[in-house]
């Protein structure tokens, strides 16, 4: 196993972790922003207010992408482990 191919994995893994996190960062991201700008608009600073609706939203993000990010992560295993041979060499 040479360098090459340890940071072309390493590479790999980092990508399909950030496009499995990206939804639920992003959707984090918009809400907490909203939120913020009506705590501002309203001035009301309730930590619960920031705190529910973040959870509420990625809950549902969860649920709506949990198959197809489960699947990205299976697939990523699975080719990293039908190609073991390969890496050994």
């Amino acid at each position: 196993m040479n360098s090459d191919l340890v940071l072309s994995l390493l590479h790999e893994m980092l990508k399909v972790g950030a496009v499995v996190a990206g939804p639920l960062v992003l959707a984090g991201l918009v809400v907490g922003l909203l939120v913020s700008i009506l705590q501002v608009v309203t001035q009301i600073q309730e930590m619960s207010l920031t705190f529910v609706p973040k959870i509420v939203v990625m809950a549902f993000i969860l649920m709506v992408l949990g198959g197809w990010m489960l699947a990205q992560l299976v697939q990523f295993a699975t080719q990293l482990f039908v190609n073991i041979p390969q890496y050994i060499q």
